[in-house]
């Protein structure tokens, strides 16, 4: 295997006592000490499982804090993602790099592998943490930045986990960074998306939110087809110069034709018109439901095509195959494995088809 096509490994050791300590609680939120070793360079760091269901998972995904050095290439937090129930390993990042290439500011993510106290952990997917250093790295100004955590992130009044008025507007949410003043710019937010009269929504809502953002976001979940897309797996970003509020996608492995469980999704499973209260506001304006459609359109006939995808896909299958055939939770199913770039791509070509198909609905 030549170098270019390597992924870098990390070596992770933890004290076997602290092994205990994960092990015992997995919802624990409490960090272990451990050690991070790449290239040769030694970090010390903070380690504890992530994520929400995937913690009771037999492949563990991490979250990893820098101590010291503080730093690690620009960031002082990541996210080691094991990407389990998904048998391609490859639809989060293919996600977030196709969300890029359509104009849609995304986290970053690379694969790597992963060695924990000398045993192969296999491969895994590290993902950028969209923080005040992501701000940084991309060029941005500060502002704040809202993780949405839970069905609560729906941009409604109304809370679908129990059909009931909120207690409060900015639930389903987590602040990353900013003051509590930006959680009441978040809630006023929320109640003019729901409040504001249809015949000034068109003026006042491009005041609060960049609508074009808002918009190739929208064109990039409903291309990849991520059905909890719309009310979370996402992020906040209340750009502190513009005033506009941005959104960023986040957490994409339920996607290109699998679902939250790994099963197959059907291509015409989400609509072209998406779901959540924004959404709907939004494509009630004539002008911004004709954006969307030129949008979407022009991303069909470029960047959403089998053309454009497939060499992506079977580049990253090329590049993980060596490794995966040594992942303790993937090597045996290397069949599977080796099928999926062709399930992919066979649903880029029906998802493409049944979107164009449905333009029309747009207009």
């Amino acid at each position: 295997m030549c170098s270019h096509t390597k992924i870098p490994t990390y070596s992770i050791y933890i004290h076997p006592q602290n092994v205990k300590r994960l092990k015992s609680d997995v919802w624990s939120e409490d960090p272990v000490p451990a050690a991070l070793t790449v290239n040769k360079k030694q970090y010390l760091i903070d380690i504890m499982y992530r994520g929400s269901h995937i913690r009771e998972f037999p492949k563990k995904s991490y979250d990893i804090s820098f101590r010291k050095p503080k730093f690690f290439f620009g960031e002082t937090n990541v996210h080691l993602n094991a990407e389990y129930m998904d048998p391609s390993i490859i639809r989060n990042k293919l996600s977030l790099d196709f969300f890029h290439d359509i104009g849609v500011l995304s986290p970053k993510a690379k694969h790597i592998s992963l060695v924990i106290n000398g045993t192969y952990n296999g491969v895994y997917l590290q993902l950028e943490s969209v923080d005040e250093h992501f701000l940084t790295r991309h060029g941005l100004p500060k502002g704040a930045i809202y993780y949405a955590i839970n069905d609560n992130a729906n941009f409604s009044l109304v809370s679908p986990l129990d059909q009931d008025v909120k207690q409060s507007l900015d639930s389903g949410y987590e602040r990353k960074i900013g003051r509590e003043d930006d959680d009441r710019k978040l809630c006023d937010l929320i109640y003019k998306i729901n409040t504001i009269e249809q015949k000034e929504f068109e003026a006042e809502i491009a005041k609060l939110i960049n609508i074009e953002n808002y918009l190739r976001w929208l064109a990039g979940v409903v291309c990849t087809q991520n059905f909890d897309g719309f009310i979370h797996n996402y992020a906040l970003y209340m750009n502190g110069e513009t005033g506009l509020t941005e959104i960023i996608p986040w957490d994409y492995d339920a996607t290109w034709g699998r679902d939250i469980h790994g099963d197959v999704m059907p291509h015409d499973d989400v609509p072209i018109t998406g779901y959540n209260t924004l959404t709907a506001r939004i494509l009630n304006v004539h002008s911004f439901r004709k954006l969307y459609r030129e949008i979407l359109g022009e991303i069909l006939l470029e960047q959403f095509t089998v053309p454009f995808l497939k060499p992506k896909i079977e580049r990253l299958h090329r590049l993980l195959r060596p490794y995966v055939l040594r992942d303790p939770y993937i090597k045996k199913k290397k069949e599977q494995y080796d099928e999926e770039p062709n399930r992919i791509i066979a649903y880029i070509s029906k998802r493409n088809e049944y979107l164009k198909c449905h333009l029309n609905d747009l207009t």
